[in-house]
């Protein structure tokens, strides 16, 4: 079969160490490949980079596994092109022998070009993705706040949600604030004074 990559590396990745396979031309035109074990530690990462980058590798392959992936990837992924697998992708490709290990797997597929990438956005578009997403998931979580306060007044039978057009307003935050410290509240109160509960109920005037 014909080699479109001279040299390769293929990456077996897991949670506390990432086992390499090297794979690039042997004595009389064969193939000949190197394997070595490393920790996911910085710098046995950075190891493993410059034994990648000396050997004159140029691809390297990696499963898509949790988010182990990542601290390799972003490692090599500026001295080399690394490619991203799925592992689902992986498991379709026949001829696989069952004493192969994972890595060596990886790099035999790599090199003959039997592999698909999948995609990875750049570093800059990483960092905005990983940005949105968190302030995403923040937002949900203050809606997930309010709604537990708001069924907690209720649960106490204040009704502060039908005088207060929302929880998280200023006024609605000088009331809890209010109740908290044991205060009488009126509405036109100096200790309240952006507050419009009159308008949405007339009742809440009542001392």
């Amino acid at each position: 079969m014909e080699v479109m990559f001279d040299r390769v590396a293929g990456l077996d990745v897991g949670k506390e160490t990432v086992t390499v396979c090297l794979r690039r031309p042997g004595p009389r035109g064969g193939r000949r490949s190197e394997t070595r074990t490393f920790r996911t530690m910085t710098g046995s990462l950075q190891v493993m980079r410059d034994w990648l980058v000396e050997a004159g590798v140029t691809i390297a392959a990696m499963e898509s596994t949790s988010a182990y992936w990542k601290p390799p990837f972003y490692c090599l992924e500026e001295q080399m092109t690394v490619w991203l697998l799925n592992a689902a992708h992986m498991k379709a490709v026949p001829g696989r022998k069952s004493d192969v290990r994972d890595a060596e797997w990886i790099a035999q597929l790599l090199e003959h070009g039997l592999l698909r990438p999948s995609f990875v956005p750049p570093p800059d578009i990483r960092r905005l993705r990983m940005l949105t997403r968190y302030r995403v998931q923040l937002m949900g979580d203050r809606l997930r706040d309010t709604v537990r306060l708001e069924l907690m007044l209720e649960d106490a039978s204040i009704k502060l949600s039908t005088v207060a057009s929302s929880l998280t307003t200023v006024s609605a935050r000088a009331m809890l604030t209010a109740m908290i410290e044991a205060k009488l509240i009126r509405c036109g109160s100096p200790t309240w004074p952006k507050a419009r509960c009159g308008a949405r109920s007339p009742t809440w005037r009542k001392p």
